[in-house]
């Protein structure tokens, strides 16, 4: 009769301390995108993508950078290669609905070569 107690609470005790490097893994790769997105570059960025084997427009909204998108991280940054990397790998929906261009806009991005790419795959 003690066996199952015992044996279930080994299986939530082991579960619980093997899910917790994965969180510490997510935020370090986390931190690293929006590294690579302050440096403008493109090719770390793409590598990471692609050794973790993530795509962007599924981990998209789960990214934050200083409290701000992986987009708005990229015109505070400058970055306007890897904010069109990032534009180009979103939906162009996910693009129109995020209200990043209009973020930019009232932030004084309006020079941006990035808000450009953003207009042009919002299709507005």
């Amino acid at each position: 009769m003690r066996l199952l107690p015992t044996l279930f609470c080994g299986v939530a005790v082991t579960l619980s301390l093997l899910s917790a490097p994965v969180a510490v893994a997510d935020d370090q790769l986390a931190a690293s995108m929006c590294d690579y997105v302050a440096a403008d570059d493109k090719n770390r960025l793409r590598k990471v993508l692609s050794d973790y084997r993530l795509r962007l427009r599924n981990i998209y909204d789960g990214v934050v950078c200083n409290g701000e998108s992986l987009l708005r991280h990229a015109f505070k940054s400058n970055a306007a290669d890897v904010g069109e990397f990032i534009a180009k790998q979103l939906p162009g929906s996910a693009v129109a609905d995020s209200g990043d261009i209009a973020w930019a806009e009232a932030n004084g991005y309006s020079a941006s070569p990035l808000l450009a790419v953003l207009k042009e795959r919002a299709g507005s």
